[in-house]
């Protein structure tokens, strides 16, 4: 079906998913307002946010590179990878879409060509097309970049600290745990006190006490600078031994596909995200 209309495509990719109507013209809910977003909202700062090497400059702009994590290498082909400009352990990642992250923690173990083919694979592949048409990927060029392989001590996985940002204000926030084997994730407030809603299922949401990082107010100030232009924005970030490293900037969690339940939270979550008015005599925003 990716050969619709993006318009046409949400509407249809969101009914399949959520069994809900898409009300593009009056949207509501937080996901109907996540289409919205993809469909008229085009400003070309989102594609250098979601690039997973142009953030970078972004992020140093806005609060300086100290936040940054250790980068090795960028490579523009599969067939640049080079393991012998590398050290023993790093990870590997696609500049242009989600879920494609290699973790190497012993280089000579690595067979080199299915390694230079999943790579390939990696960049013949759009975001943009593979998902929900989510216009930020659209023109983002596919590279490969090489960073430090960050470790958490005591954890199988980086704690993930994902804030909501509406208007450059972060109004909650969500932490994913357990990635390597059995992810979880849970919602707080600005004061870390656990949230009553989730978009997972109950296996997935986790239950138990998590120790408030020191850094955690930090990172809510952080979040609303780099937020500070935008409509919404999720900013991640880790905290690992007090010190805060960046993650991601996205613009459309889970696709817009993932209910809140208890329903309520769908609209009341919605009514944070408010859309800007598309200038008059023009179809989106740019």
């Amino acid at each position: 079906m990716t050969f619709l209309p993006q318009k046409m495509y949400v509407k249809y990719m969101y009914e399949y998913f959520t069994k809900r109507k898409l009300n593009l013209e009056n949207p509501i809910e937080f996901n109907e307002k996540i289409q919205w977003y993809k469909v008229f909202y085009h400003r070309d700062l989102l594609t250098n946010l979601v690039d997973k090497h142009n953030v970078r400059d972004y992020v140093i702009e806005k609060i300086g590179k100290e936040y940054l994590n250790e980068q090795y290498a960028v490579y523009n082909k599969a067939s640049e990878f080079n393991l012998d400009e590398l050290p023993n352990e790093f990870i590997v990642k696609a500049t242009h879409g989600c879920s494609y992250n290699l973790i190497i923690k012993d280089k000579s173990k690595i067979n080199k060509k299915k390694v230079k083919l999943l790579f390939f694979k990696w960049l013949q592949t759009s975001q943009y097309y593979r998902t929900g048409k989510e216009w930020a990927y659209k023109n983002i060029k596919p590279r490969l970049i090489v960073e430090k392989l960050l470790e958490q001590e005591g954890q199988c996985s980086l704690l993930d600290y994902k804030f909501y940002c509406f208007n450059g204000e972060v109004k909650f926030s969500s932490i994913h745990l357990e990635r390597a084997e059995n992810h979880k994730k849970c919602f707080y407030d600005r004061e870390f006190n656990q949230l009553p809603f989730y978009n997972c299922s109950k296996k997935q949401t986790f239950c138990k006490k998590i120790e408030k990082p020191s850094t955690y107010k930090e990172m809510i100030r952080l979040s609303e600078k780099l937020a500070d232009t935008l409509p919404f924005v999720r900013v991640d970030f880790y905290s690992i031994k007090g010190k805060i490293v960046f993650g991601e900037m996205t613009f459309y969690p889970g696709d817009g596909r993932n209910q809140f339940k208890p329903e309520k939270y769908n609209k009341i979550i919605g009514d944070y995200f408010v859309l800007p008015d598309i200038p008059v005599g023009e179809k989106i925003i740019t």
